[in-house]
């Protein structure tokens, strides 16, 4: 679905697609009830500005939807897609590399109460193993706004594949994690 598909969509259909990007219902109606939109960047500003208003309630209701960095996606759909492009990379990670994401996913899950998220496009299964090992330094606030940057990261970048033109590629990575999630 392009932008001018999405602009034309039913409510319903929209925030389908939408929900897909990030599973917060009021993220998701505020991107489509902004449209119609002239370009993937007015769209990509509207997001990015509702998802500063995200707090831990919505990021623990997102994270529902995302598997653990290095465990396969499971089911057909959109989320399962969206996850197994993101995750490609993993593929190439070496035994040694799978084990150690696998014991340090089970760290963070039993100090954070939450899986790991991070922005896997564009970044080795080395880089995701060495953020997953400084983040479990990481106080409980500052690991909540890493985790949302990371969650809005991952939304902007499915909203600009989906709705980019065919011609024009998405950004393989985002800008840097917007300010002020909390």
């Amino acid at each position: 679905m392009h932008l001018d598909e999405f602009n034309a969509a039913s409510r319903d259909d929209a925030r389908a697609v939408a929900s897909v990007w990030a599973a917060i219902p009021a993220w998701v109606g505020a991107v489509v009830d902004a449209r119609p939109y002239a370009s993937v960047d007015e769209a990509a500003q509207v997001a990015e500005a509702a998802a500063a208003r995200w707090s831990r309630d919505d990021l623990d209701a997102a994270l529902a939807h995302h598997p653990r960095i290095g465990q396969r996606p499971v089911g057909a759909g959109a989320d399962a897609d969206a996850s197994r492009r993101e995750q490609a990379s993993m593929a190439s990670a070496t035994d040694e590399v799978v084990d150690a994401m696998a014991s340090t996913n089970a760290a963070y899950e039993e100090r954070f109460g939450r899986v790991f998220l991070i922005r896997a496009a564009g970044r080795s299964p080395a880089e995701m193993l060495a953020e997953v090992q400084r983040r479990l330094g990481n106080d409980d606030d500052t690991e909540a706004a890493e985790a949302l940057g990371q969650l809005a990261q991952i939304a902007l970048l499915r909203l600009r594949t989906t709705l980019a033109p065919e011609n024009e590629s998405a950004p393989e990575s985002p800008a840097p994690q917007p300010e002020g999630l909390t």
